[in-house]
């Protein structure tokens, strides 16, 4: 039966979903607060280039979201690059792309190489990853490569991503992110590639919203909402600051902290769930320059004392020719929601942040620097804490029709696009089987809160 559904955030999951539903046959309202869709994917200006609000990649095992480059019409706007690796560490700048590098690497011993060769060949084969989810990351990575290469390589990046966090997360995190970046090499592919569109996110969100709109989904932006009730007759009511509108189904794709503010019918241990996911954000600036810093696509900062986390240089895989000749960079800082990093001007953040990248790269001049801009957000990734599955917020509500789905039910992956369109497709494949047996808002979908396997686990930035 047709259905009136309300998608609420319009990123790539919101995005995916009001497509898979469309296709379904049902009647589809993709709403989001910001004047644009996008999300996490957006692009903005910097100068006078237009690129991606932050740094993404496709790999050639990202099946899902390849499929959705496909049914846009962008497939061939594919561009596949082999990138290099870099680590800064003991203030030096070290290479390490192949085997040959990574032997040749001054910081370890030979016996830490290949324990740590041998801790990412183990992780890239294990299997059972919810076992994992009661170790701890730092537990697990010292037995595997032991206590010098661990503090020595693996702890300055768990700070990098986590902070002090680290100490909560679980081997989870860490086999997540090792597993995407072999999934390539698992089927068949003998190395991986890195891919980008041309014309950045940009192109790829204008082509999905014609596509949308194509199908017959109502946009609408600039749309903060306010509420999410019931009505008299079982449907649902979402609350503007102007005006209210009706729906038989919503899907919430915004953070899990917001969903106690925006539904006060959530019963108290849903409640509590949705507030208990603790979230990391990011302070992430863009750099436009005159000439390029490095060979390296992302160089890994294993020395302290710098404000960002690592130094991702994009026209390294981009060319350059899609930015007006000149080189981005960006320079991401994950922290906590209420760090005060979110309080710092763009001028204090500009100062700190063009100051360290100077120290890893003393011949860049204030002169080189084109533009600068810097992007908040405080919501980005649930952190994968010990057990994290077990204490994993509803995707089936209480509240008969609501739902919500965002980047904490992705728990067996990393945060990216990729994972996000899974996860949309996922929730909409068993949205379509419940719709031959006992219906979405049925009580024992709700006990259960569990979709799939496939659905369920902790999650860490592109």
């Amino acid at each position: 039966m047709t259905q009136h559904f309300a998608v609420l955030g319009g990123g790539i999951l919101g995005m995916t979903l009001a497509l898979r539903l469309t296709q379904q046959g049902h009647k589809v309202t993709l709403i989001e607060g910001r004047q644009n869709l996008g999300g996490l994917a957006d692009a903005w200006k910097i100068g006078d280039c237009t690129w991606d609000r932050h740094y993404h990649v496709t790999l050639m095992s990202d099946l899902h979201a390849r499929e959705v480059l496909r049914e846009i019409g962008l497939d061939d706007e594919m561009q596949w690059v082999e990138t290099k690796t870099g680590f800064f560490t003991d203030n030096q700048m070290h290479s390490m792309s192949n085997t040959v590098e990574f032997l040749k690497f001054p910081p370890l011993r030979l016996i830490d190489k290949l324990r740590l060769g041998g801790t990412i060949f183990y992780a890239a084969r294990v299997t059972n990853w919810k076992k994992l989810e009661s170790i701890s990351v730092g537990d697990w990575l010292t037995k595997l490569s032991g206590q010098r290469t661990f503090e020595k390589m693996w702890l300055p990046l768990l700070r990098c991503k986590l902070g002090e966090c680290w100490r909560e997360t679980s081997a989870a995190f860490i086999w997540a992110t090792i597993a995407r970046m072999y999934a390539a090499r698992r089927t068949g592919l003998k190395k991986e590639m890195f891919g980008y569109c041309r014309g950045g996110y940009a192109n790829i969100l204008e082509q999905f919203t014609k596509k949308l709109k194509s199908q017959g989904v109502e946009i609408q932006c600039n749309a903060m909402v306010r509420g999410v009730r019931t009505t008299i007759d079982g449907r649902l009511t979402v609350q503007f600051a102007e005006h209210d509108r009706v729906f038989d189904q919503v899907v919430s794709t915004l953070p899990t902290p917001v969903m106690s503010r925006l539904c006060p019918e959530l019963n108290a241990n849903e409640k509590q769930l949705f507030d208990g996911v603790r979230y990391h954000g990011i302070v992430c600036a863009s750099v436009l320059l005159k000439k390029s810093l490095s060979p390296y696509y992302v160089t890994n900062i294993t020395d302290a004392g710098y404000p960002f986390t690592a130094v991702i240089e994009m026209t390294s895989l981009v060319d350059k020719q899609e930015l007006d000749g000149n080189a981005l960079v960006y320079l991401p800082r994950y922290v906590t929601p209420n760090d005060e990093m979110f309080e710092k001007s763009d001028a204090e953040i500009e100062h700190e942040f063009i100051a360290g990248l100077q120290r890893m790269h003393p011949s860049l001049s204030l002169a080189d620097v084109k533009a600068f801009r810097v992007s908040r957000v405080r919501h980005v990734f649930a952190l994968p804490t010990l057990g994290y599955s077990d204490r994993l917020p509803p995707t089936v509500t209480s509240v008969p029709g609501l739902y919500s789905l965002n980047s904490a039910h992705i728990v067996n992956g990393t945060l990216n696009v990729n994972e996000t369109i899974k996860l949309a497709n996922d929730f909409v494949a068993t949205l379509r089987d419940w719709e031959v047996g006992c219906k979405p808002d049925c009580w024992c979908h709700t006990e259960t809160r569990k979709i799939s396997d496939e659905m369920l686990y902790p999650v860490f930035a592109e």
